[in-house]
């Protein structure tokens, strides 16, 4: 049987072989005919006869046109990466199928956050940034420990849920609350006056901007911690700052900001119970390859008949503006 003709699609080669690598590229040339190297102008090079893209981290956006006259059997992208909403909709609009590795993506996300709470019901983060010596060596800021506490997930997107399952190992209450809130049983200052974690997945979408305030953070319990690994306007900054210095006993864990990274003379790099890491929650280094494994999948599922196991759907995506 003829195999599809196959094309890697990006703006940035140097990308596609991080993310892929020569194993799994190896792997998609075997499975298809793939056109050697990497596009990166559609207008230099011959696609006529593609049937599959394959692209992760820059893939190009293109017009309904730009594909009409260049890709034009074009059939299935499989996008090794998460959110797809710079490019997807000409591309759905032309009836073109999108498969993201967004469900592979969300798994490290969860994982560095499950290490983040267990941490944060310890306290470490907090008595790490006071440790100077022998006379900060004590347990006295302390957190609750991880028996019985109650951790609440904010937002019930892919992470949320990975994060719910790793969390049922431990003797923890975990409480969701939905993004959506019509589908809320308790109110979001319920939701934060009764967690001793909380932690922030809520969609990059308009009405989740600045949603969490300062009154939110401060009725938090005593050593609350609260973990960002969403987006960091959804945080009024100005007022996480100021619950910080209200209640010390507090902790933040930021893995995200707005802006990003935070400007230079932003009290987030001196105030002692701010944790900071530079965005690395989200699949990096070694990680990237489980997001290519997934597009792997799908092309098997494809070439067997099989109906994608995540595609993307116009629903899925972020309102256009």
């Amino acid at each position: 049987m003829q195999k599809p003709k196959a094309a890697f699609l990006c703006a940035a080669p140097d990308t596609i072989l991080s993310v892929y690598g020569k194993e799994r590229m190896g792997r998609i040339a075997e499975l298809t005919d793939l056109l050697p190297g990497v596009v990166t102008d559609v207008s230099q090079q011959d696609l006529s006869d593609v049937e599959l893209v394959f692209s992760t981290w820059g893939m190009l956006a293109l017009t309904e046109e730009q594909q009409a006259r260049h890709l034009p059997k074009l059939k299935v992208v499989f996008y090794a990466a998460g959110a797809t909403e710079g490019f997807v909709r000409p591309f759905l609009h032309r009836g073109i199928a999108c498969s993201s590795a967004w469900q592979a993506n969300a798994v490290p996300v969860a994982e560095f956050t499950f290490a983040q709470i267990l941490l944060g019901l310890k306290g470490a983060q907090r008595l790490c940034r006071r440790l100077h010596g022998p006379a900060q060596f004590n347990q006295d800021l302390a957190g609750p420990g991880v028996y019985g506490a109650t951790v609440g997930l904010l937002g019930d997107g892919a992470v949320a849920h990975h994060l719910e399952k790793m969390l049922g190992l431990c003797h923890l209450s975990v409480q969701m609350l939905p993004t959506l809130p019509e589908r809320r049983t308790i109110s979001l200052e319920q939701f934060f006056a009764s967690s001793q974690v909380v932690s922030n997945h809520l969609p990059n979408r308009e009405d989740n901007i600045g949603v969490v305030t300062q009154a939110l953070l401060e009725s938090m319990p005593r050593n609350g911690v609260f973990i960002n690994t969403g987006r960091g306007r959804q945080i009024d900054e100005p007022g996480l700052i100021a619950a910080l210095k209200n209640r010390p006993d507090l902790t933040a864990i930021l893995d995200v900001t707005y802006p990003e990274p935070p400007k230079a003379d932003s009290e987030l790099y001196s105030l002692p119970n701010v944790f900071l890491t530079p965005h690395l929650a989200g699949s990096i280094h070694d990680e990237c390859h489980r997001m290519a494994d997934f597009m792997l999948e799908e092309l098997e599922r494809y070439l067997a008949g099989q109906p994608l196991k995540y595609p993307v759907l116009e629903e899925y995506l972020i309102p256009a503006p």
